[in-house]
């Protein structure tokens, strides 16, 4: 489900919330479909349950998982965090984009590498 790499330079805490988040984009877990606990998956990954407190928290103040109280936290209809997410991405590519022009890249090589070509 969620691995962790050690040798990331990411905090733990920001791995396991990008993990989650792109399960939840791409669709592997549903709208409603019940998170691991924090013990229990803190337990599996051998981390602090704190950790993934905090990645769960944030998950949260995202809009991608819902916490109820005494039951857990559940995966939410993220609509609104996607479209954060989207425009964000697009923001970070045009600042790249801008950044490849200015060191000479040519727009057709661009063209090229949106393609799933080599420039």
């Amino acid at each position: 489900m969620i691995n962790i790499n050690f040798r990331d330079a990411r905090p733990i805490y920001e791995q396991v919330r990008d993990g989650f988040r792109d399960l939840i984009i791409s669709g592997a877990l549903k709208v409603g479909e019940k998170l691991p606990s924090v013990r229990e998956l803190a337990t599996t990954l051998t981390i602090n349950p704190n950790t993934i407190q905090r990645a769960y928290r944030e998950l949260e103040n995202d809009g991608y998982i819902v916490s109820v109280s005494g039951k857990g936290s559940f995966v939410s209809r993220p609509t609104a965090a996607i479209e954060a997410r989207r425009a964000e991405l697009i923001s970070q590519l045009s600042a790249l984009i801008n950044e490849l022009k200015t060191v000479g890249v040519t727009e057709d090589e661009l063209t090229d590498l949106i393609k799933g070509g080599k420039a």
